[in-house]
């Protein structure tokens, strides 16, 4: 039954377009009509994810702490500090490096990753979203693929391409170059990231220091939700 984990790793690339292609449907528009909403969606989304992860987890004698080898009192605290400040850097250094090769501008920031929604979305969203990504996509990439695979090397790649290639569809745009873009700017942390969880078998940084970079999202979020016009600034300025 083991074997089931890295058999999710594709699921949340599959959910994104399956939940987008529906929202498109269902508000007969396109998908980039709808691409504000990608982070609402993605905590729906995480939320999901969770629960399968605990469900998946319980078939197998498991709970959730044990799939991702969360120990308590193993981290310290400089490990979370020092993992914050990687993830913060390196994620955001090569969004800018894949927008140059993509897009030819640096800095570069897809502009509808910081869209306006309701505002008061944005607000409950900017608790939700950090922590639930933490909790979804480390337990999904990290618990149920690096720890579950015994090839050494196939137990840091697989997980970090899937990792990576989800970004591709949150939003959902069919558009090459696009979803490029988005590759690029993740795979070298999710790399990272598969590689130090490998190494140490340790959750927690990794996953405070998610929750971090996903935070500072959410605020850039609340910031053009309670003001749009900062938005369109942003928008002369690109």
């Amino acid at each position: 039954m083991r074997k089931i984990f890295p058999c999710l790793l594709p699921v949340r690339s599959i959910m994104f377009i399956l939940i987008f292609t529906a929202g498109a449907a269902i508000t007969k528009s396109s998908v980039s009509d709808i691409s504000n909403w990608w982070s609402i969606v993605a905590t729906a989304a995480n939320l999901i994810t969770i629960a399968i992860l605990i469900l998946t987890a319980r078939a197998n004698n498991m709970t959730f702490a044990e799939l991702i080898n969360y120990k308590k009192g193993k981290t310290k605290i400089r490990q979370i500090v020092i993992m914050t400040v990687v993830i913060l850097s390196i994620g955001m250094g090569f969004m800018y490096v894949a927008g140059f090769i993509c897009y030819g501008i640096f800095p570069y920031m897809a502009p509808m990753m910081c869209e306006p929604v309701n505002k008061y979305l944005a607000f409950i969203n900017l608790i939700l979203l950090p922590v639930t990504t933490a909790f979804a996509e480390d337990g999904l990439y990290l618990g149920a693929g690096v720890g579950q695979i015994r090839n050494k090397y196939l137990a840091v790649i697989v997980p970090a391409v899937f990792f990576a290639l989800q970004h591709c569809f949150i939003p959902v745009l069919w558009d090459a170059k696009y979803m490029l873009y988005r590759f690029l700017s993740f795979l070298p942390l999710t790399l990272i990231l598969c590689a130090y969880y490998h190494r140490k078998r340790d959750p927690l940084p990794v996953m405070v220091g998610h929750a971090f970079i996903d935070l500072a999202t959410g605020v850039l979020i609340l910031i053009m939700s309670v003001d749009p016009g900062y938005y369109e600034k942003m928008l002369e300025m690109s």
